[in-house]
């Protein structure tokens, strides 16, 4: 089974330019990069009826629109944690530009694009990070049978999520990056997917779609912390990051307390 379940990843990086793969398979990035590049058409075809003093503020526009999307894509890119939501956020921007942009050649144009840009999003769905690292993919009967019948570590550390949430596919790297570090004998990670088993939400006590994802540590098949704990609201739950979760389930302590024994 782990063969099977790293194969996928193993032949991603064995590709000689993972990106252009993705970008050439996946409909969501292929889609956004036709759509972007269909701007050098429009804008081919601008120059050739619009008036040299348009043609000029267009110029200027796309300068000033060009320096601002940097300056925000290298914000992001110090702010953002993993590359699905800086991908995400970037994108977003480049959209705002773009239909900016389009809106000094013509308003036409520019409604086109709006209606592009939802075209992308109801058909497509940004992938999330398909590494799993060290955690096991479960079903909730799987995770059920792990913690009643026993395993050989005493601490399950799993994250509920939904990759149709645009949250989860963001922070689809974290989990799987910590479980590298993190998992041993004494702890071990696991996923499990509450699209594919929405019932799993009421029975680990999983508010949707407000909680997702949610991190529950179990010792000895009994749960000892949650995030976001019962008393969340939905418009209080933390933003997920590595650090807030190595805090919040003492991932530290328990490596150093792994070691030292």
């Amino acid at each position: 089974m782990e063969a099977a379940r790293a194969a996928p990843a193993a032949d991603k990086r064995r590709h000689p330019f993972p990106w252009l793969n993705l970008m050439a398979t996946e409909p969501f990035y292929l889609l956004h990069f036709l759509l972007f590049f269909s701007y050098l058409g429009a804008r081919s075809s601008a120059s050739q009826t619009l008036s040299a003093d348009i043609i000029d503020r267009l110029f200027r526009r796309e300068i000033q629109a060009i320096l601002a999307f940097l300056v925000l894509v290298a914000v992001k890119m110090v702010k953002e944690e993993t590359w699905e939501a800086f991908i995400a956020k970037t994108l977003l921007y480049a959209k705002g530009f773009l239909f900016a942009i389009a809106v000094v050649i013509d308003y036409h144009l520019a409604l086109c694009y709006l209606l592009g840009f939802l075209v992308i999003f109801i058909i497509t769905q940004q992938p999330p990070y398909d590494g799993l690292g060290d955690c096991s993919q479960l079903t909730p009967l799987q995770l059920e049978s792990l913690l009643t019948e026993g395993s050989t570590s005493k601490f399950w550390l799993v994250e509920f999520r939904a990759l149709c949430s645009s949250t989860c596919v963001q922070k689809s790297r974290i989990f799987p990056d910590l479980s590298v570090i993190y998992s041993n004998k004494n702890i071990s990670f696991g996923v499990v997917d509450i699209g594919h088993f929405p019932n799993a939400a009421e029975k680990f006590g999983i508010s949707l779609p407000g909680q997702i994802p949610t991190y529950i540590l179990f010792e000895n098949a009994v749960e000892v912390a949650r995030l976001p704990e019962f008393s969340y609201t939905e418009a209080s739950v933390p933003t997920i990051s590595k650090k807030l979760l190595c805090q919040h389930f003492e991932l530290d302590r328990r490596l150093i307390q792994y070691v030292s024994e």
